[in-house]
C-alpha cells in the first residue's frame, strides 16, 4: 500500500497538471514533478491510501490499454513518487 507524504499538492495550472512542494518541503524539494494526463489520474487516486493493483484496475476501467501497459505505467509512476520521496509504502 502507498500514500501520499503531506506538503505536495496537485495543481492543474494552464492546463499543465503538476505536483508543487509546499511548507517545509519547498527547502528539501528543488522544483516541481510535472504529470501528463494519465500521471494526474493516478495522481488523484493515491489521495487515499491505495495499492498497486488497485491503481492498476483503476487504469484499466478508465482508458482503453492492457493489462501490461497499465502495470507498466503503474510500476513508473510509483517508481517516480517514491524517487522523489513524494510517496511513502505504508
Amino acid at each position: 500500500m502507498y500514500q501520499l507524504k503531506d506538503g505536495f499538492v496537485y495543481r492543474e495550472i494552464a492546463g499543465a497538471h503538476m505536483v508543487i512542494p509546499v511548507g517545509g518541503n519547498i527547502a528539501n524539494f528543488n522544483g516541481i514533478i510535472t504529470l501528463n494526463e494519465t500521471g494526474a489520474f493516478l495522481w488523484q487516486k493515491l489521495v487515499g491510501m491505495i495499492g498497486p493493483d488497485q491503481l492498476v484496475q483503476a487504469l484499466l476501467d478508465e482508458y482503453e490499454v492492457s493489462r501490461a501497459q497499465a502495470e507498466a505505467d503503474v510500476h513508473d509512476f510509483l517508481a517516480l513518487l517514491l524517487e522523489k520521496q513524494v510517496l511513502e509504502s505504508v
